[in-house]
């Protein structure tokens, strides 16, 4: 890894933290904006869901475009419609245009989000790849740690139009590192022209190939319990524990550090034992946080935490561990591949945050069995013995 220039790898995990970095800054002004533009605080809740949504649709699409033309100027074209969406946004005088807004904001995040992920497999492969991702994963860690109590400081100070005036800002920034530091990592010679059979065809492929679909499984179902922990535990932590807007936002600071040490512990372990076996035993740690998690009201908010700690640290373990195991295989593909990964993730965490706001129940519970059970099925996916490997597609 000693040789990734730090602006490089800085730069493809600000790309890939984008995403979670226009969702999560935004919490704790949702009851603000509600009030500002007139909707009810049930109805703000589209400001997420489309937005996921419309990530998880647009990934699949980006991802082979960047195969067919570069990563240079999708992510570039990306960016642009992300900064007009953050425009809209902060101009918009109610629910839907600021949803319009969010609209093309995500489609502008999924072009950053799916080809950072491409741009680490155009370089690395392996063992390699694997450390860039848990280092890309470390910093990435930040934006949903830090981001809701930059979003309060924001507001507080200037008001909600300014959260869109800061994602204004770091799209700027992006475009132009982007632009200077990484550069196009697809030469014209491995771009693949696929008419839209072909497409369809390789993502049927890819859903058929056990070793992209382990991983890619597990990564999802680990993401999008990671997804509902970041929804539902500032109600928890609120209602069951008395924490101000303020402490949220600095408990969610301090889980970046768990992250980061899982993070770095990643791509030892796996040059030590191996990825499959890292990846099952993060999915395992993950499960057992959240069973533990179930315990912790006869600990109070020391079991809360501790069981919180342990589920992140299994989850910062198979994250980059399982991207590169599903990527790895499928250098001719990264574009398309690293897509159909981001759409399932998506999906898991529109369905897991779904799940943990629905289930009946006191929240903490509802979350403890949301964060178990996706460890658990991280743990099966990681588990299952294929049957056949299928040849990448050409």
């Amino acid at each position: 890894m000693s040789a990734v220039p730090r602006p490089w790898l800085l730069t493809l995990a600000a790309l890939s933290a984008l995403a979670t970095l226009s969702t999560n800054i935004l919490l704790p002004s949702l009851p603000v904006m509600a009030v500002a533009l007139g909707a009810s605080e049930a109805a703000m809740t589209a400001v997420l869901s489309l937005f996921l949504a419309v990530f998880a649709l647009a990934q699949l699409i980006v991802g082979p475009l960047s195969d067919r033309i570069g990563r240079r100027p999708v992510v570039l074209g990306g960016l642009m419609i992300f900064l007009a969406g953050s425009a809209v946004c902060a101009l918009a005088g109610d629910l839907p245009w600021l949803l319009a807004g969010r609209a093309l904001q995500a489609i502008g995040v999924a072009a950053a989000s799916v080809l950072a992920r491409a741009a680490a497999r155009d370089r690395f492969e392996g063992p390699q790849l694997a450390a860039l991702l848990g280092r890309i994963m470390v910093v990435m860690a930040a934006a949903p740690g830090f981001s809701p109590l930059l979003g309060g400081l924001v507001q507080a100070t200037w008001g909600w139009r300014a959260l869109f005036g800061v994602l204004i800002a770091a799209g700027l920034a992006l475009a132009v590192a982007y632009a200077g530091i990484v550069g196009e990592t697809l030469p014209a010679e491995r771009r693949r022209h696929q008419p839209v059979g072909a497409l369809a065809r390789g993502y049927v492929t890819l859903l058929g190939d056990v070793r992209f679909m382990r991983p890619a499984l597990a990564t999802a179902a680990i993401l999008g319990a990671l997804f509902a922990f970041f929804g539902t535990a500032p109600l928890v932590l609120a209602r069951s524990y008395g924490f101000s807007a303020l402490q949220v936002g600095l408990f969610f600071a301090a889980t970046v550090f768990i992250v980061f040490a899982a993070g770095q512990a990643a791509p030892r372990w796996n040059a030590r034992w191996g990825a499959p076996t890292v990846l099952r035993l993060g999915a395992a740690l993950a499960a057992a946080g959240g069973l533990a998690m179930l315990a912790s009201h006869a600990a109070g908010l020391t079991g809360f935490v501790a069981a919180a700690c342990v589920f992140l640290f299994g989850m910062g373990l198979v994250s980059p561990t399982g991207t590169a195991l599903a990527l790895t295989p499928f250098a001719a593909q990264a574009g398309q591949a690293s897509a159909l990964l981001g759409f399932l993730q998506m999906a898991a965490a529109a369905l897991l945050t779904t799940a943990a706001a629905t289930l009946p129940g006191a929240r903490l519970e509802a979350l403890a069995l949301v964060l178990a059970g996706g460890g658990l099925l991280a743990l099966v996916a990681g588990t299952a013995k294929p049957t056949t490997a299928s040849k990448a597609p050409a």
